[in-house]
């Protein structure tokens, strides 16, 4: 009975070892979502739409927005009271009606800056406003590639868990097989004891993959709150931009960590068109009406006016400095503008490389240490050494491994260029009140 059971175990081994092997050398990098899972797409937009971050920037777009409109606006008009000509020694001290040239006053006063000033400051506030207006597309874009990154990780944690339980079959039916050899006296203790670390070196990775899980939920969970709880669908096809490489590179100016330097130069035109008009004078109008209590009542005006007449370090100064730090945002502006395209230009050569490493991986590497560890499992079955099989299982399980990190990382790639320009719709991304 012995020796049928023996080769009953060894043919069903077979062809648990060639179709779990089979199948999971042949993973797909894409297919359709899964009922009720959570996509890419959805994750990102969950983020540009609820995102603290995006929010905060929000409210700030808007305030810029309501500070634009009160700016250039006349200054509110001064109410003056007071008393002239008060009695202030003498037994009279302080009496009201002790002199008739004691008059009680009232009036009203109005400044008038520069129109130029008003212009100026109207500008400025202008730029603020579409520069936090920049800000807030740029955050969201942020935001999205942010989320994306993190759900790539967090689906890559996931497949290197399955793709390590899938070799669990495996070293379990080695300690299997290491046993019969044992008791029907063509095996050793030591192929036995061996077989059985691998088991228990296996479960030690499965424990740090279920750790990394874990780890790769919390980031995503900030971006999309309690939606990271939900299972993942497959992810898009990383083989496929959103965008074209060569529309990237030519797009530089239009991608969001650049949105805000053309802002950022108005501001600083506009600050210098400010520091100009502190050269142009400020008026002040007055009305005042005096109440006499002996003598007819009386009305006077007066008129004020700056006189910027010592400039040279005061309005020249400041002219200079504005001068200067407008220079400054141009050169920044370009040094930001190489550093992007130093970005992007990095991001698909590193893209296009590990998509390369990933197909190589699914293609060849995968399929052939799944074969040479079937193989060795089954050499061993046939009398041969249990070593081939331990080199080939380890070789494999670092290759898994190794595949799904060239995975996490072409996928990371794919969405750090994937939400790089934003939506034409200037509002940003229209949801429904209930999201996916």
């Amino acid at each position: 009975m012995y020796p049928l059971l023996l080769w009953l175990r060894v043919r069903m081994s077979r062809f648990l070892v060639a179709s779990l092997c089979g199948s999971l050398a042949s993973l797909p990098l894409h297919a359709a979502s899964n009922d009720g899972a959570l996509d890419l797409n959805s994750a990102v937009r969950i983020a540009a739409a609820r995102a603290p971050l995006v929010q905060a920037q929000q409210s700030r777009a808007q305030a810029a927005q309501d500070d634009a409109m009160r700016a250039g606006q006349l200054p509110d008009p001064e109410l003056t009271a007071g008393i002239q000509n008060l009695t202030a020694t003498g037994p009279q001290a302080f009496n009201l009606g002790a002199d008739p040239m004691t008059m009680q006053t009232i009036g009203i006063m109005q400044a008038f800056p520069s129109r130029a000033k008003r212009d100026a400051q109207t500008g400025l506030a202008d730029a603020e406003a579409q520069l936090a207006g920049a800000d807030s597309v740029a955050v969201r874009l942020a935001a999205k590639r942010a989320a994306a990154t993190a759900w790539v990780s967090l689906w890559a944690a996931q497949r290197e868990r399955t793709l390590l339980e899938g070799l669990h079959a495996q070293a379990t039916l080695a300690v299997t097989l290491a046993k019969a050899r044992l008791a029907g006296g063509t095996g050793s203790a030591t192929d036995v004891l061996a077989a059985q670390t691998t088991v228990i070196e296996l479960d030690n990775k499965l424990d740090a993959a279920e750790a990394s899980v874990a780890a790769a939920r919390a980031p995503l969970q900030r971006w999309i709150g309690t939606s990271a709880q939900r299972a993942l669908a497959e992810p898009p096809d990383f083989a496929s931009l959103r965008v074209a490489p060569e529309q990237l590179m030519a797009d530089i100016d239009r991608q969001g960590p650049m949105l805000g330097w053309k802002a950022r130069e108005d501001r600083a035109q506009a600050a210098l068109a400010l520091a100009k008009a502190g050269k142009r004078p400020d008026w002040k109008v007055g009305l005042v009406f005096g109440h006499r209590l002996h003598l007819d009542n009386m009305v006077g005006m007066e008129v004020s006016v700056d006189l910027p007449i010592f400039s040279r370090n005061r309005q020249d100064r400041d002219i200079s400095a504005r001068y200067a730090e407008r220079d400054a945002v141009k050169a920044e502006h370009e040094d930001a503008r190489r550093a992007q395209h130093e970005a992007v230009a990095k991001a698909i050569a590193d893209w296009k490389g590990y998509g390369q490493q990933a197909r190589r991986f699914q293609d060849a590497l995968l399929p052939l240490l799944s074969d040479r560890s079937r193989t060795a499992l089954a050499l061993y079955r046939g009398g041969g050494s249990l070593q081939p099989w331990l080199d080939a299982w380890r070789d494999e399980i670092r290759t898994r491994i190794d595949y799904t990190d060239a995975l996490a990382a072409w996928g990371k790639t794919w969405a750090e260029l994937a939400y790089l320009i934003p939506d034409k719709q200037p509002t940003g991304i229209a949801l429904p009140e209930v999201l996916p």
